[in-house]
């Protein structure tokens, strides 16, 4: 096989096995912030294209960014989040303008490189939790810009190092990446102060996988048995 025909097969084959949806911006984005993110890899101790991890707070409006090391997770950086519409409690309904709270994952195919809002990806919002207790709702999203509308927004900025560390864990092989979305720090005055809140009986639920990942820092497998959250 002559050597140009052998590169053009192998492009192609490439091409059609990328695991994620890929445009000419996030192709840039990601050039540009390879370099320093490795760099900032090797001085934290960990290894590049290591599983990602991803933890968020409505209050106080902070997005986690957890890597890999061992048999634990790091925290590699944290995030302020530039703006999320409604209020503490998870979406229930379409148009409620509500965020996500709950646990969700993040597939490649969810990847969205041409985002109206820079780089965005999809939260798989309804979850098999969130189905269970009939909710609706669609394309909620971690994005760029700092308006949302049931969204968690990032500015363009901090979403450029976000979508890259969560595409480069894509590219090394992780299936999926895990979000776990809290309302705030599950602690027990935390829950005390919200003890009267319509969502307290969700917030405690939802707080034995915070509570799981505190004690082991790595994310417990998350099921839905009888329209409830179990652990593992």
């Amino acid at each position: 096989m002559p050597y140009r025909t052998f590169l053009l097969l192998l492009f192609a084959m490439n091409a059609f096995s990328q695991p994620f949806p890929v445009s000419e911006r996030s192709r840039e984005v990601t050039v540009k912030m390879t370099e320093s993110l490795k760099s900032e890899f090797v001085t934290s101790g960990l290894k590049w294209g290591s599983t990602v991890f991803i933890r968020i707070f409505k209050e106080p409006k902070r997005l986690e960014m957890w890597i890999k090391n061992g048999k634990r997770f790091a925290l590699f950086r944290t995030y302020p989040i530039c703006h999320f519409s409604g209020q503490l409690g998870p979406k229930t309904k379409e148009g409620d303008l509500q965020a996500p709270e709950g646990f969700y994952e993040v597939t490649p195919a969810q990847m969205n490189p041409n985002s109206d809002y820079h780089l965005s990806f999809n939260l798989g919002y309804p979850n098999a939790f969130d189905r269970a207790q009939k909710y609706t709702g669609s394309y909620l999203m971690v994005h760029g810009k700092c308006v949302s509308v049931g969204c968690y927004a990032m500015t363009d900025a901090y979403i450029e190092e976000i979508y890259t560390l969560v595409q480069t864990a894509f590219e090394y092989g992780q299936k999926t990446v895990a979000v776990h979305a809290f309302p705030f720090e599950m602690t027990t005055q935390n829950l005390a102060n919200y003890d009267t809140h319509p969502s307290a009986d969700f917030w405690k639920t939802i707080s034995e996988g915070y509570s799981l990942f505190e004690k082991n820092a790595f994310p417990p497998r998350v099921n839905v048995k009888r329209k409830k959250y179990v652990f593992k």
